[in-house]
């Protein structure tokens, strides 16, 4: 068997960039998301990744002392959150109310906020692709195929994801706060600098694909805001720790560990990389951040601009017109209050009932297209208030499974272009074209679909 080379982190090469720096963190994820494939793009890599494992270093360690405890270890925690889920569900049974989401408004603002991270599922093995021939990476490289849906679009977790969103109305979602780009950029460093971080992304995924509570209770609450949960249900399944992704991350670990030298260092940095899942916000925090009211204000804050000069003046509020109240920021909040004295919303009741929804909602509203299906609901939601009771009046409208099928046109020009490069290539040499396309930003597209099938189809001929 041939060694495993491990090169060692650049920490040594200087490489100053802005987009590694404080607040920065959404250009450092969208230049490693979309920018070329060349050595500058490593380096960002490198340098940002090198900078998340300094303060990934004061975080407190979990995981056990011994690697051979590795697997005792996944399936307590497993049973562990087995028990937890059980625990909720009998409170829910006996009356207990929704723990995560108060109102379909706030499940969708954290499918929104967490979107930065389920845009790039996977990214962290990327890297692995090169080793399809070394039967030691085989867990690692099916963790990574399966996340892509093995070419499949119905399957593919950042198609499901983004047909999610726009299914929503968040596919154009205003500005992302910074840090919700953290993990997503982790996960992208780690793919693009793989070949010398490979510690620490076996270590990521092992910490990534323990099956967290979290997940359990959102994809069970979603389901009763008539969200479809099928993206939080197939992690449900396929990271289960019996067969599954938490499985072959523990199988992965003990098939890549060196056999004498450097053991210790090397486990050293697996944990170090376990460690890079705890780094920004978790999805609990993101979810206890909602504050409905706040969010009302800033949808109406950013929409005021454009509708500041499109109102007649025959209505007044409070002695102002509707174009005098939009016409300088901060005034929103007495707006909204004006337009509670005069009746026109009735807070915690029938929306129905409030002449301003009826406005914006449904075949002939004066503003209908005006609000996006999210800031719909925002204000649905925060009108409603008190009325809405848990889990039956919470859905204006019922969503499509996200598993359907998607076609993949054939007169697509990058399906066209992949298929014209593979044309008169030996096996070996179609691989390496075909890797590229199972990038994160081009894997979910069709030609990346048709990319992976047939990676899997060739791999499973040249081994």
């Amino acid at each position: 068997m041939t060694a495993l080379t491990l090169h060692r982190p650049a920490t040594e090469r200087p490489f100053t960039d802005p987009f590694t720096a404080a607040g920065n963190v959404r250009q450092c994820y969208e230049r490693l998301l979309q920018g070329p494939d060349d050595a500058d793009r490593q380096a960002v890599a490198q340098a940002f990744l090198q900078s998340c494992l300094d303060k990934a270093a004061a975080l407190p360690q979990e995981m056990p002392d011994d690697p051979m405890a590795l697997q005792a270890w996944v399936e307590q925690h497993s049973a562990g959150v087995a028990r937890q889920y059980g625990d909720y569900l009998e409170r829910r049974k006996h009356g207990g109310a929704r723990e995560f989401f108060t109102s379909k408004a706030h499940a969708l603002y954290f499918l929104q906020a967490v979107a930065p991270t389920k845009l790039v599922d996977g990214a962290w093995l990327y890297g692995v692709l090169k080793h399809w021939h070394d039967h030691r990476f085989e867990g690692l490289l099916c963790t990574y195929l399966e996340e892509l849906g093995d070419g499949v679009p119905a399957q593919n977790h950042v198609v499901i994801y983004r047909k999610l969103l726009a299914e929503h109305g968040l596919a154009d979602a205003p500005d992302i706060d910074d840090e919700r780009y953290l993990q997503g950029a982790v996960q992208l460093a780690l793919g693009y600098a793989g070949d010398e971080y490979l510690p620490e992304v076996i270590g990521y995924n092992l910490g990534y694909e323990q099956l967290p509570l979290h997940l359990l209770i959102s994809a069970y609450e979603l389901s009763e805001l008539h969200i479809d949960p099928y993206y939080f249900t197939l992690h449900v399944t396929i990271d289960n720790a019996s067969t599954g992704h938490a499985h072959k991350a523990v199988q992965s670990l003990l098939q890549l560990m060196p056999m004498e030298a450097d053991r210790d260092a090397f486990w050293r940095r697996v944990t170090l990389g376990y460690r890079l899942n705890d780094l920004g916000q978790g999805s609990r925090a993101i979810i206890e951040s909602f504050d409905l009211y706040r969010e009302v204000l800033d949808m109406l804050e950013r929409k005021r601009p454009f509708g500041q000069h499109m109102h007649s003046d025959y209505c007044k509020f409070e002695g102002k017109t509707v174009n005098q109240w939009l016409a300088a920021p901060g005034q929103l909040e007495g707006f909204l209050d004006a337009l509670q004295g005069k009746g026109w919303i009735r807070r915690h009741e029938d929306p129905q009932n409030s002449r301003f929804w009826t406005l914006i909602e449904g075949a002939g509203a004066a503003m209908f297209g005006v609000f996006s299906p999210y800031e719909k609901q925002l204000l649905h939601d925060w009108i409603a208030g008190d009325w809405l009771s848990e889990g039956t009046r919470a859905a204006p409208r019922r969503t499509h499974g996200a598993a359907s099928e998607l076609p993949a046109p054939a007169e697509d020009p990058d399906v066209q272009s992949l298929r014209q490069a593979l044309h008169g290539q030996t096996p070996d040499q179609q691989m390496q074209t075909l890797m590229p396309w199972l990038s994160p930003r081009c894997h979910s597209h069709p030609a990346g679909l048709l990319a992976t099938r047939r990676f899997i189809e060739l791999k499973s001929v040249l081994r």
